[in-house]
């Protein structure tokens, strides 16, 4: 389940963000679900052949509810211990930390890969709140920041842990 935020802040990583969901999106093996959200949340899963072409068309740009958007993606999982949930965000969360935390902990421990990907700037530099996305490395998740070439090296160690 692909997650990316499209919130005002995320308008820097909006190139970054439609590369690393189409690499995903694009697995055949996989089922993947894509997931646009700001403070609401547009499931754009059925209508989605290209998820660049999506991403790059459709731009919410509101404030944040990565929690809500995290409670959608958790909604959709029917077995949690082969289920993937990337969430493609900048971590600066307006709704509740502490929502977003605990659904954090829910994922974690139904054995729900959670993956979070850090926003990049137009230069490729890291943009996110590190502080938040320590705490949800704390509880189980797997956090990064990193080009879309550097991915499938770490998704595979992800995957194979």
């Amino acid at each position: 389940i692909i997650v990316v935020d499209q919130s005002g802040s995320m308008v820097d990583s909006v190139i970054h963000s439609a590369i690393t969901a189409s690499i995903f999106f694009g697995i055949p093996s996989l089922k993947p679900h894509l997931i646009l959200f700001d403070t609401a949340i547009v499931d754009v899963t059925e209508y989605c052949t290209d998820p660049v072409e999506t991403l790059m068309k459709v731009q919410l740009g509101g404030g944040t509810h990565i929690g809500q958007a995290l409670q959608y993606a958790q909604s959709l999982i029917h077995n949690p211990r082969k289920a993937i949930v990337i969430l493609i965000t900048d971590f600066y969360e307006g709704g509740s930390p502490a929502r977003l935390l605990s659904l954090t902990h829910q994922l974690v421990e139904s054995g729900t890969l959670l993956l979070g990907l850090a926003a990049l700037d137009e230069k490729a530099n890291p943009q996110y709140d590190r502080h938040l996305a320590q705490q949800m490395v704390n509880l189980g998740a797997s956090i990064a920041a990193m080009t879309p070439g550097e991915l499938a090296v770490w998704v595979a160690e992800k995957v194979k842990t």
